[in-house]
């Protein structure tokens, strides 16, 4: 019985960990698409969002079965608790994907505003915490967990500077502003992605330590070493 417990565990993680790769890839995806003014593509990470919805549903689904038939209790209980909550920051991740993309296509009517270099990094940034976020998840490590909520501020600075940058655009032209408003969609969108990746470390370190981590200063989070 212990034996079967060990392999449904294994077998949500690896499901969780797909559902994962596929929303970074989505990311990734969808901002080459910006990048590269690349309709299809885009249009193409906006299709696929549903079977990251699909893996949604199915493992929720899973994570019940799992609570109904085992009803475990402390580690294992918090370990489905938190696939359940992760599986919904996940979900959201993927819309936001979706998101950059729509808004990529819109940006295709007009020639580029400017180029296109930080909101990559803020994206690499974004995509890393995501990667951490569900490495720890799987190793059961909460300091890398705390390092993924370490990293938040880093896209929240490039969030902010590249939003200083789009406003210079709109004030010096108003041709320029439906442009600019949708790029700072854009970096928004990257900014929630990590705020989501976020979410997910501070569930970790729940699982792990069981300590509720949100709402913490991230000073706070790091000297907590027990």
């Amino acid at each position: 019985m212990a034996h079967q417990k060990e392999q449904d565990i294994e077998a949500l993680k690896e499901r969780i960990l797909k559902m994962g790769s596929l929303v970074e890839d989505a990311i990734r995806k969808a901002v080459k698409a910006l990048v590269e003014r690349d309709r299809d593509l885009a249009l193409g990470v906006i299709d696929g969002d549903a079977i990251v919805n699909t893996l949604d549903v199915e493992i929720e689904e899973e994570c019940i079965r799992f609570l109904a038939i085992w009803q475990p209790s402390g580690s294992n209980l918090r370990f489905v608790t938190t696939a359940i909550k992760i599986i919904t920051d996940l979900e959201r991740m993927g819309d936001l994907a979706v998101d950059i993309c729509e808004r990529s296509v819109e940006l295709l009517d007009e020639p580029q505003l400017k180029p296109y270099i930080d909101i990559p990094r803020m994206a690499e940034a974004s995509q890393k915490m995501l990667k951490d976020s569900l490495d720890a998840f799987v190793a059961r490590d909460a300091d890398k967990a705390l390092a993924v909520c370490a990293a938040d501020d880093f896209v929240d600075n490039l969030n902010s500077q590249i939003f200083n940058e789009l406003l210079i655009y709109m004030l010096q032209d108003p041709k320029n502003i439906s442009r600019a408003v949708r790029l700072s969609y854009i970096t928004k969108y990257l900014e929630r992605v990590a705020d989501h990746a976020t979410n997910i470390a501070e569930m970790v370190v729940y699982m792990v330590r069981g300590k509720v981590i949100r709402h913490m200063a991230c000073e706070i989070r790091n000297s907590d070493k027990t």
